[in-house]
């Protein structure tokens, strides 16, 4: 079947606050410049159902979700359940949609999972919230949907599950549910001293994780090697019978939370690669704070998913789709840059290959694949 695209409407119409990072859209962005391009026909696209909390109880707490369907009615939280459940917070606000907008989120994954029960590709631009945690919310995330996908791909028979995570900040959520599953394999490219700072080198979580904590400055150049010597020859080596990828876009130059300097492009080139690995294959989102660059690097996600041509130069309604969308932001350099309105692809960011980066790829892949000869 070609690729399936999930998305929602709930996304165009709710925002986590007028201060916060998620308060810009950007599964709607997608959505739209991928139906103003002509590459989102009806028969690909499904609408993202709304979890049901017994669904949601295979590994969150029915305390915690109950705690967010209360937040949702009543608009405010007890300072106890503030201090138990972390929702209320400065990350994690009581906005309108509390509870609807994540169990749409984590439906969709949950859906993903039953539609790679046959040999297929399904994208869920608004999943990847991969901090989540059993009892509480955590960085922006109330639900963990990339657990609850890979435990969905499992009900259907697909035990062997690779996770790979490009989102500039690390996968502790995903991290915590499968730590010492000798069935799942995790491999997270990630900032080194950025938030939630877990992902040391040394963390395996049980021999089931690989991290890679990339410096500052990260570039197209070391994420190809990163990506050949590393990630493909680990996830070609595990023989996966379905892949989860989270393809965050905060990694890339523009983003405000991250400091590393990727191009869109290395995004795609991941999700070409890993495309062959597996004929059970889910992308998800994740991170990404500046509207125009995740909505370019996410609607690329979808051509590349689809073999599709991306333009040099954007039809007149797609660019109309880039230039209606506004952004309150008072960081310098932030200001919108020409090519934000009118292409999905940013020039190509290489580099030098860092010493440190080149030694710690060497590394990792010496510890996991063995040394190779010369």
């Amino acid at each position: 079947m070609p690729p399936i695209f999930l998305g929602s409407e709930v996304y165009r119409n709710s925002s986590y606050g007028g201060w916060h990072p998620l308060r810009i859209p950007r599964v709607s962005t997608v959505m739209d410049l991928s139906r103003a391009l002509g590459w989102l026909p009806p028969e690909q696209f499904r609408t993202s159902p709304r979890a049901k909390p017994a669904a949601l109880h295979v590994w969150h707490t029915p305390e915690y979700i109950a705690a967010l369907q209360a937040a949702e009615v009543e608009g405010e939280i007890s300072d106890a359940v503030r201090a138990r459940h972390h929702i209320g917070t400065h990350s994690n606000p009581v906005f309108p949609e509390i509870y609807r907008r994540p169990a749409t989120s984590a439906g969709g994954s949950l859906l993903a999972g039953e539609l790679l029960a046959k040999p297929g590709i399904v994208y869920h631009p608004a999943g990847g919230t991969h901090h989540g945690l059993p009892d509480r919310a955590n960085g922006f995330c109330y639900l963990n949907d990339p657990v609850l996908a890979m435990l969905s791909l499992r009900r259907q028979g697909l035990k062997r599950i690779a996770y790979v995570d490009i989102d500039a900040h690390h996968c502790d959520g995903v991290e915590a549910g499968f730590a010492g599953d000798p069935d799942i394999l995790m491999i997270s490219v990630h900032e080194t001293r950025r938030w939630p700072f877990t992902g040391s080198v040394e963390d395996r979580a049980g021999g089931s994780a690989i991290n890679l904590p990339v410096p500052k400055g990260f570039n197209d150049t070391e994420m190809e090697l990163a990506r050949e010597d590393l990630i493909l020859p680990a996830v070609a080596r595990f023989r996966p019978d379905a892949i989860v990828l989270q393809c965050g876009a905060d990694a890339v130059t523009e983003d405000p939370l991250s400091r590393l300097t990727l191009s869109n492009n290395a995004h795609w080139a991941v999700v070409k690669a890993l495309r062959h690995l597996s004929a059970h294959y889910l992308v998800l989102g994740g991170g990404g704070y500046n509207p125009w660059s995740v909505g370019r690097l996410w609607t690329g996600v979808w051509a590349t998913l689809n073999d599709l041509d991306i333009p040099d130069r954007l039809p007149p309604e797609g660019e109309a789709v880039l230039r209606a969308l506004e952004w309150r932001q008072s960081r310098a350099g932030r200001a919108p840059q020409p090519h934000w309105f009118t292409t999905l692809r940013d020039t190509p960011r290489p580099g030098p290959i860092r010493g440190d980066v080149r030694d710690l790829v060497a590394q990792l892949r010496d510890r996991e694949l063995g040394p190779v000869a010369i």
